[in-house]
């Protein structure tokens, strides 16, 4: 996810026509639709915790969210595989394609369990190299298709879009996304689905740079509601001391100004509400100072529920244990000692609160 190198590779919502089963040319469900309606998503809890599964590693899941509680997760990534190219897949790897095959067992295992799913587009990988669908397809059709296909297939009622390093600068891109987000929010409302947008994009501790900024204002002008700002409270790359909870609850007020600013009517309730954060666990990237520690969780998690922020999550489940201390940045452990699951435990109350 995100800025950095290792990373390679969002009020309850109703959803009464997503337990419509699809219907064939001939008028009878198909098979394979009856078989998925029984996990048919639902909508979100108000205030949600959901990590990163990092989606290019092995592994279930379902079987991490089980084993680690959390109930909510969000799918790391989607892409195009290859730049120029309008096809979306898991990873950009067409052995991994947008279908109920693909995760489907898995998404209905963690709906059964009380939980849900959030797909995310891009990531890091995909930003750099022209594979994020929005700068790989300049179709706004066939992006607002893209976006169509992902929740037709699994049903879902929230999309993340990963939204960093070139897909910043990009402005036909950032313009095509927007506009397509548009598209498929006047398709939602025609189908009576609930839809909804997370941008997620990195930060300094004293807010945005210009580029995040001018995402949103693109947003604005496109008439793209957006419904989370997700902030990366990481990788700041600027050779100073870091305290990681304090820093986030300074970024996150400088991006209350910055929302104040683009959405003028809304009250200070709801721009709280439009604030997602997103942590990296333990050892970021950029290595010490940026170590976000056991005893930053909880005052993450009970600054986030004062507020009301509408999203908490961390990157990501799989580096969640103690399997590397001292190690940065690594894609399945936090660098940190502590044990399994420990910042998962501190903070899934806050779907809760």
């Amino acid at each position: 996810m995100f800025r950095l190198r290792s990373l390679r590779t969002a009020a309850a919502l109703a959803a009464a026509a997503l337990a419509l089963p699809l219907v064939t040319a001939t008028g009878s469900a198909s098979a394979a639709s009856q078989t998925r309606s029984s996990a048919w998503g639902g909508g979100l809890p108000a205030h949600l915790f959901a990590p990163y599964f990092e989606a290019y590693l092995t592994g279930s899941p379902a079987a991490l969210s089980a084993e680690s509680g959390a109930k909510y997760l969000t799918l790391a990534f989607i892409q195009t595989p290859k730049k120029g190219s309008c096809t979306i897949d898991w990873n950009g790897d067409k052995s991994t394609p947008i279908s109920w095959s693909v995760y489907g067992s898995d998404i209905a295992a963690i709906r059964a369990a009380g939980g849900n799913v959030i797909p995310s587009f891009g990531g890091y990988s995909a930003d750099h190299d022209g594979t994020e669908i929005a700068d790989s397809c300049h179709s706004v059709a066939k992006i607002a298709a893209a976006y169509e296909k992902v929740i037709t297939t699994y049903h879902v009622t929230r999309l993340d879009l990963d939204t960093e390093d070139n897909s910043l600068t990009n402005t036909a891109g950032i313009n095509r996304r927007n506009a397509a987000i548009h598209l498929v929010e006047q398709w939602a409302a025609r189908c009576h689905r609930q839809v909804q947008f997370v941008y997620t994009v990195p930060t300094n501790v004293a807010g945005l740079d210009p580029t995040g900024v001018n995402v949103l204002r693109s947003a604005v002008a496109h008439q793209a509601r957006i419904d989370i700002v997700n902030i990366m409270t990481f990788d700041y790359y600027d050779n100073k001391p870091h305290e990681m909870a304090r820093d986030t609850m300074t970024a996150a007020g400088h991006l209350f100004s910055t929302l104040h600013q683009l959405y003028p009517m809304k009250s200070a309730a709801q721009l709280w509400h439009m604030i997602g954060v997103t942590e990296m666990i333990g050892i970021d990237d950029f290595g010490p100072p940026e170590v976000f520690k056991l005893k930053d969780a909880p005052v993450v998690l009970h600054w986030a529920a004062a507020k009301g922020l509408g999203e908490l999550s961390f990157w990501a489940l799989q580096r969640d244990n103690g399997g590397c201390p001292g190690t940065a940045g690594s894609n399945t452990c936090s660098g940190l000692k502590q044990a399994t699951w420990q910042f998962t435990h501190i903070f899934e109350p806050f779907t809760r609160w």
